[in-house]
Formats: structure tokens, C-alpha cells, sequence
């Protein structure tokens, strides 16, 4: 509130022009501190974190190899850089392995992964793909969007939680989740991470983020390196309403839950569509979600938890799920 006070509702430029405030660099400063990393940039959403920093760091003559359920904005960021891009199966570290030893001698490699993956909420074995791609001479990015703050000792997410974030180049993250706002960043400690806000054509060529925001997100990060109990508590919500549903006979996305997404799998969308309606009427939103968001043709509602949702309100979901399941025939 001081912040929109004192510097307005927005800022009317992009960073490299007149839209550096204090207030930017003061949550640049926390995401370095939260990471231990030398060097963060901001951007206006997540989105634009990946399509900028995929596209500027790997152009024409290089190679780009991605999971195959990369997010959108990943896809995106390849489409608009002139790099090759080679997908490889979901979670597949035999694949990725084939697929940079295939590539050109001399050509540069970028791996792009994800910590946890958005739809069905599970995790990559990061420590193994980050020695498979180091080996091959290859950069390495990982978006920890949906891990930032819960995942991890000091929630950094699942290449902290692995032991591998030293070898990780780029951290791409939002502050759209566990931050509790908008806009995205990248943070590494790559010597010439700085030349990026000069070449990188989607944080120079928009508007800054809010005063208000990135007040915002500076206050949010701090106290997320101070949310042990938080994640502890986040984990038993996750933990409590995976076995929940799973003992109720719903199809979920994971063996046993790897992250704050909890995904519901359905038959078909129509009854996917008619559960979602159904548990509206009980008082409940979850996501619908659907090709082409989702893998495989699958249709599910995604429950994203977090650490404000007490044991008795994950209790009291568990109960609308299986009435609304139910009625709907999609459990006995």
C-alpha cells in the first residue's frame, strides 16, 4: 500500500528505459538472497521469463532438448528463438541422453526442464538429467514455477531438494504461485547474465511491473525463507488428500503426491465436466483442465493446495469429492 502511495499504479516503461524503480531492484536483490545466486532479473509475468530467456540464450545453429510436457510458454520461448528443438519423452533420462548424443559435435545445448510439472503435479529426477546434459557439454534451465517456496530445505525448489541446484545455469520461476502476485524472473551465476537486459527482447520491450507489485513480491519471498512450518504444513495437506481420494477410488496423476498438485484423473471430458459441476454445487472450484493443456488426451481436475487450507478444510474436500463423485458415477 506504501508503494502505491508513493510511486503510483504503474510505471509507464519498460526496465531499460524509465521503469527501474527501487522497489525492482529490491526484489532482485531477495530473489538473489532466497537462491544464493548472483544475479536475478524481472520479468512482467512467468510467461514472459521463459519465452525471453529460452529465445535469447539459444539461437540459430544451436540445439534446444525439452520434455515433451513442457509448459506452453517453454514451447513458446523455442518458437521464438531460431534454435532446433528436439523433445523427448516425459521424464525419460534414457531418451534425453539419446537425443543430445545425436546432436552436431560443436553445437550449443540447451536442456530444459521442470521441477514439478503443472498438470499431474509430478517431479523430474533433475540430479540425473542434470549430469546426463553437464556430460553432453549442455547448459541446463529448470523452471521451478510450481516448487519455489515448498519444495526444497530452503524451499528453492527440486534442484535443491536433489542437490543439483549448483549445476543448474538458469532458474526460471513466478511469482503468480507461492509469491502470491504476478510476474516471473530467471536467477543464476552466470558471469554474463548481466548483457541479457540489453539483448532479451520481451523485458526490453514491455512495461515494468507495478510499484504495488513488486513491493509485494520483495515481502512475500523474505517470509517464504522463513516458511519451514508453512511447508511442513503444505506437505500434510498434500499427503492427507492424495491418500483421501485415493481411498475413495479416484484415479490420480501420481503414485504418491510429489508437489501441491493433487491430479484428479477422469474417463472421458464430459464426465470430467459434469464432476467439475458437480463439485461447484458442493461449494468447491478446482480446474478443469483438457488437451492441449494437459498429456496424453487426458482430461482431470487439478487441486493446487497450499499452506492456508487447514486439516479440516482438506477433510471437508475430501468429503465433497466423494459425494460429487457419486452422483456422478464416478466412483461406486
Amino acid at each position: 500500500m506504501r508503494a502505491l502511495d508513493e510511486f503510483g499504479s504503474g510505471t509507464t516503461g519498460s526496465r531499460v528505459l524509465n521503469g527501474t524503480y527501487a522497489g525492482h531492484k529490491a526484489v532482485e536483490d531477495a530473489l538473489c538472497e532466497f537462491y544464493a545466486m548472483d544475479h536475478a532479473m524481472v520479468f512482467s509475468t512467468g510467461y514472459q521469463a521463459n519465452l525471453g530467456i529460452i529465445s535469447t540464450i539459444a539461437g540459430k545453429g544451436d540445439y534446444i532438448v525439452l520434455d515433451i510436457d513442457s509448459h506452453a510458454s517453454i514451447w513458446d520461448g523455442c518458437k521464438l528463438g531460431d534454435a532446433e528443438v528436439v523433445p523427448f519423452k516425459h521424464n525419460d533420462i534414457e531418451a534425453m541422453e539419446k537425443r543430445l548424443n545425436r546432436i552436431p559435435e560443436g553445437a550449443g545445448k540447451l536442456v530444459v526442464l521442470e521441477g514439478v510439472y503443472s498438470m499431474l503435479g509430478d517431479i523430474s529426477p533433475l540430479r540425473e538429467m542434470v549430469r546426463v546434459a553437464k556430460a553432453a557439454g549442455a547448459m541446463v534451465l529448470v523452471d521451478e514455477a510450481h516448487s519455489m517456496g515448498f519444495i526444497g530445505p530452503n524451499g528453492r525448489g527440486v534442484a535443491e531438494d536433489q542437490g543439483c541446484l549448483d549445476q543448474v545455469d538458469f532458474v526460471i520461476g513466478t511469482f503468480s504461485k507461492s509469491v502470491g502476485t504476478v510476474g516471473g524472473f530467471c536467477v543464476s551465476n552466470h558471469p554474463k547474465f548481466e548483457i541479457l537486459r540489453l539483448v532479451c527482447r520481451p523485458y526490453v520491450f514491455t512495461a515494468s511491473l507495478p510499484p504495488s507489485v513488486v513491493a509485494t513480491a520483495a515481502t512475500s519471498i523474505r517470509k517464504l525463507m522463513r516458511g519451514s512450518n508453512k511447508r511442513a504444513h503444505l506437505w500434510e495437506n498434500s499427503r492427507t488428500l492424495h491418500a483421501g481420494l485415493k481411498a475413495r477410488g479416484f484415479q490420480l496423476g501420481t503414485e504418491e503426491p510429489q508437489s501441491a498438485i493433487i491430479a484428479v484423473i477422469m474417463p472421458d471430458l464430459e464426465r470430467g465436466a459434469a464432476m467439475w459441476e458437480a463439485l461447484l454445487k458442493e461449494g468447491l472450484y478446482v480446474n478443469l483442465a483438457r488437451p492441449p493443456a494437459t498429456p496424453a488426451n487426458m482430461t482431470l481436475l487439478r487441486c493446487s493446495l497450499c499452506a492456508e487450507h487447514t486439516a479440516e478444510q482438506v477433510e471437508t474436500i475430501l468429503g465433497m469429492f466423494e459425494r460429487a463423485g457419486r452422483a456422478v458415477g464416478i466412483i461406486d
